[in-house]
């Protein structure tokens, strides 16, 4: 069972289609594609989200405060079996800064774990600390699965810096039902055709080249959350559906 932290700024941007084809080349004379991206191909992200029945998490989340964490079930493929590998992750972010816990396990592992309180077996202090702290997590919040999230990704690493990172992000698909990962990848497209989330993944500060880019083509940060998206929709239609159902009562 494999372990990883990450600790870093993360800065989100949405694209249209031109804009995404003016800046893709540019991204490639200083970046090269993930091992899973060469050729222009995509990966799938599967996530479920956990949340509380009155989507307390989501709700403070979208507050924009100082401090947020949300706890989330990964795969990078559809899990086919109860061995397949999944990365449970308790992501953080504390003024800016998003800090991740994740511990690899397999699929099995991790519905027990997040139903039953049944821990995986550990092979070390560090995963079982990871593991430590999601238990607390779940202690204190009510969480339970609320909604899935998966998308297709393409990723570059830049050249002289890995630390420095560019992930697209498109076809995101949400779903309220069947929020199993084995379930598939479907739902509502709640980003659109010819248009892309950029996430620009840091650890310092950010290449001159690359503040130049997204200045010469007049590309600006945004503070698109796919989950908190959703959640403003939801609620929104929800309220637009009670007011009009008001209006034919009066």
């Amino acid at each position: 069972m494999a372990i990883k932290s990450f600790k870093r700024y993360e800065k989100k941007y949405l694209l249209d289609e031109e804009q995404y084809n003016i800046l893709l080349p540019r991204l490639l004379e200083h970046m090269d594609p993930d091992e899973h991206c060469r050729s222009g191909k995509t990966y799938n992200i599967h996530n479920v989200y956990y949340d509380t029945e009155e989507s307390d998490v989501i709700r403070h989340s979208i507050s924009t405060p100082y401090y947020k964490e949300k706890l989330r079930l990964r795969s990078y493929k559809i899990p086919e079996c109860q061995d397949d590998k999944v990365f449970l992750e308790l992501k953080k972010k504390i003024n800016g800064i998003v800090n991740k816990r994740r511990a690899v396990m397999t699929f099995g592992e991790a519905q027990r774990f997040l139903a039953e309180g049944v821990k995986p077996a550990l092979g070390d202090f560090k995963n079982e600390q990871v593991l430590n702290e999601v238990e607390y997590y779940i202690s204190r919040n009510a969480v339970h699965p609320a909604i899935y999230i998966g998308y297709q990704r393409m990723a570059f690493f830049a050249k002289e810096n890995r630390d420095f990172r560019v992930t697209f992000d498109s076809r995101i698909l949400t779903r309220r039902d069947d929020l199993g990962l084995e379930q598939g990848f479907f739902g509502e497209d709640i980003l659109g055709k010819g248009r892309f989330l950029m996430e620009v993944k840091i650890l310092g500060a950010m290449p001159l080249w690359f503040a130049e880019t997204l200045a010469e083509n007049y590309i600006y940060s945004s503070h698109f959350s796919k989950y908190g998206q959703e959640y403003i929709k939801r609620v929104e239609e929800a309220r637009n559906m009670n007011t009009g159902s008001l209006r034919q009562i009066c």
